[in-house]
């Protein structure tokens, strides 16, 4: 198996994920895991994809290169990649990680200030006097 390419994205977050036959280890960022994503929340919630279609984490090497957004933002875009690299070397898996929504897009994205409102949809507070 050649490595295996996988883009994830969710609100400003980008994150480039390789997928290669390996020992289990993660670098992201050229940093370990545990450094990079302090909380166990945000590990485990990269790790999922691998739990979910039963592939062992052991037989592969992560290289993850992300940027923009947040941690939180960061980790659910690098699940995403981590689950569409996984599709396009073993297509079975597809409908697993369908069924969890881990090939889903979040969509969701900061709305814009409009003039005239204090924010996106946020109003100056009214006076009658």
């Amino acid at each position: 198996m050649q490595e295996k390419i996988g883009i994830g994205r969710r609100k400003t977050a980008v994150a480039s994920v390789r997928l290669r036959p390996g020992s289990g280890k993660i670098d992201i960022n050229g940093r370990s895991f545990e450094e990079y994503f302090s909380t166990q929340l945000q590990r485990d919630v990269i790790v999922a994809p691998f739990k979910t279609c039963d592939a062992s984490l052991e037989k592969y090497d992560v290289v993850v290169r992300v940027r923009g957004g947040g941690l939180e933002g960061q980790a659910i875009a690098t699940r995403l990649g981590i689950a569409r690299a996984l599709v396009l070397e073993s297509d079975v898996r597809k409908q697993d990680l369908r069924d969890v929504g881990f090939l889903t897009r979040d969509s969701r994205k900061k709305e814009r200030k409009k003039y005239g409102l204090a924010g996106a949809r946020r109003r100056f507070q009214f006076s009658k006097r």
